[in-house]
């Protein structure tokens, strides 16, 4: 393809990119620098028949000059990324002179609003991740080898808990776990304790938001390889069960080595994906439990008191986080394609 003509074809995607991704990021970056100005305040002094009274007030002329004059705000630098609220500088480093064990220190941590919902969205992500590639995998596998009249009814229901709207989901589920539902019911009667509540006990609440998390997005990995099932080529398949492989030695010689590209490609998503997780947390009403820095994020947007500086700190680390975890999946992609050409 001639440059010109990879221009014109490329030239409405970049703008899209510009537009919707970079030019909010940006925007993003800026506003995370800037602290909102203060409120001028002015006292006054009313005197009455019973004596005077020093009153404050907001001077709304001298607050708008002061935004007219820097709409953005006071920069503050890297202030905000520092504060409590975010890495929390001066608390790490005063946890990590006064605790005596690593246990310890994580313990300080955890105080820590930020740490706290790394803790977990870590937590969710590295655990999610496999497990739902793994069991996507699985059932793909198995719905492939069906005859061919269950296939349809089986692929309808594996694909049901994408069907349904994900707080939908993790609001039924929320209700299951409780002690009145079923699944709350049922736990509690194989632990032989009645008083068991999975909502109350921090373990089980990720643990039931981890089993969401991994229901939810299954079947995203079934569908992607299902469908990279079907160009397995069957004359390799077929020399190697001749040759008396079994037939997890050709899942595991020839099927799995076909669908890694698929592997990545859906580790790429899902790694995204759960590293944003929100509403199961919304849904499951675990905010006492189990935070997320996207939570962090929809927490300081919502209010009166929007503070959308400590938002746009949050959405940078969190781009960030992203970037960090895709990295080595990155790169391994581009290594594959370096050495395919």
């Amino acid at each position: 393809m001639k440059h010109r003509t990879f221009f014109w074809f490329f030239l409405p995607t970049g703008l899209a990119m510009l537009v919707f991704i970079a030019f909010p990021i940006v925007s993003v970056l800026m506003q995370s620098v800037f602290l909102p100005h203060e409120a001028v305040l002015i006292e006054t002094e009313n005197c009455g028949p019973f004596g005077c009274k020093v009153e404050t007030a907001i001077d709304q002329e001298a607050t708008n000059k002061l935004r007219e004059a820097a709409p953005l705000g006071r920069f503050a630098g890297l202030e905000i990324y520092k504060d409590r609220g975010h890495l929390a500088f001066s608390e790490v480093g005063e946890a990590w002179r006064t605790t005596d064990s690593l246990g310890a220190f994580f313990s300080e941590l955890g105080d820590l609003p930020f740490y706290r919902a790394m803790a977990f969205t870590l937590t969710y992500t590295f655990v999610c991740t496999p497990l739902l590639i793994a069991l996507g995998f699985a059932v793909a596998v198995g719905v492939n080898s069906l005859n061919q009249r269950l296939k349809g009814l089986v692929i309808f229901f594996s694909l049901l808990p994408m069907i349904v709207t994900p707080l939908v989901g993790s609001l039924i589920l929320f209700w299951m776990i409780d002690s009145r539902g079923v699944l709350g019911n049922f736990i509690s009667y194989l632990a032989n304790d009645p008083s068991l509540s999975l909502k109350a006990s921090t373990p089980l609440m990720w643990i039931s938001l981890i089993i969401y998390g991994i229901w939810s997005s299954a079947p995203f990995a079934f569908v992607v390889f299902y469908a990279g099932l079907q160009t397995v080529p069957q004359d390799t398949l077929e020399s190697a069960q001749i040759d008396g492989a079994t037939r997890w030695q050709r899942i595991r010689y020839v099927v799995i080595p076909h669908l890694m590209p698929l592997v990545t490609f859906v580790a790429l998503i899902q790694l995204m994906d759960n590293f944003r997780v929100f509403e199961p947390i919304v849904g499951f009403n675990a905010e006492a439990h189990a935070t997320s820095l996207s939570w962090i994020i929809f927490n300081d947007l919502s209010g009166e008191t929007q503070q959308l500086s400590a938002a746009a700190t949050t959405s940078v680390l969190t781009i960030l986080g992203v970037a960090v975890l895709l990295s080595p999946v990155l790169v391994r992609t581009w290594r594959d394609f370096k050495g395919g050409h």
